[in-house]
């Protein structure tokens, strides 16, 4: 359980970052740019703390998959990028993809 909490902070943490960077106007803002690696580094000791206990490519899928899903949609909302059919279909897709990885996992 302590290993999915872990990942779990770790993906909020890469979001964080993510969406920090482009806050960071290409780091020409210093408090986004500096919160850039805060949230990245503290999201890799979360991954990392999950790997302890949680299969790799599992915990990576998750990770990865799940933070693109979420950056994708506060780049909608936030950021009012635009929402294709295309795009909402790819985020499912990530989904579907991550659910794959750990129904086989188990």
């Amino acid at each position: 359980m302590f290993s999915w909490i872990c990942l779990s902070a770790a993906i909020a943490l890469e979001v964080c970052g993510t969406t920090c960077m482009k806050l960071s106007e290409g780091f020409a803002r210093l408090v986004p740019s500096v919160l850039v690696f805060v949230f990245y580094g503290l999201s890799f000791i979360g991954l990392t703390l999950a790997l302890k206990r949680l299969e790799v490519s599992t915990a990576y899928a998750v990770w990865s998959g799940l933070g693109t899903a979420l950056i994708a949609l506060i780049g909608v909302y936030w950021f009012r990028e635009s929402m294709t059919v295309l795009k909402f279909v790819s985020l499912c897709l990530i989904i579907l993809g991550v659910v794959g990885v750990n129904l086989t996992g188990h």
